[in-house]
């Protein structure tokens, strides 16, 4: 299973809209902090603080080319998220199946039971 920490990080970082924007758009490929910034009108200090929230999850990895700093997504931490969530989705499923047999299994006609 995946340690608490790291999903904690994960989760903390996409729980802010900026910061899943920022993913979105890592997803089409790398960027540069600046380029990061110029549709949501922030400042580059603003948004480098949320590249680095990003980079602390591990979802982000930034690379200094010259002057400008180079972000592109890893998606090795959502991967953790989505078992994570995958384990949990499976669990409840097969709970609320169970609550369904019982409901059904009270609701039906006393000589429709078998």
């Amino acid at each position: 299973m995946v340690q608490q920490a790291v999903l904690d990080r994960v989760f903390a970082a996409l729980s802010d809209p900026t910061r899943r924007g920022v993913l979105v758009r890592l997803g089409e490929g790398p960027a540069t902090v600046g380029e990061l910034a110029e549709p949501t009108g922030m400042t580059l200090t603003g948004m480098k603080k949320h590249v680095q929230v990003l980079e602390d999850a591990g979802l982000v990895v930034t690379e200094k080319v010259g002057r400008t700093r180079q972000c592109r997504l890893s998606a090795a931490p959502l991967d953790d998220a989505m078992a994570w969530i995958s384990f949990y989705q499976r669990l409840w499923a097969r709970r609320l199946d169970g609550l369904d047999a019982y409901f059904t299994m009270c609701t039906e006609p006393e000589g429709d039971k078998k």
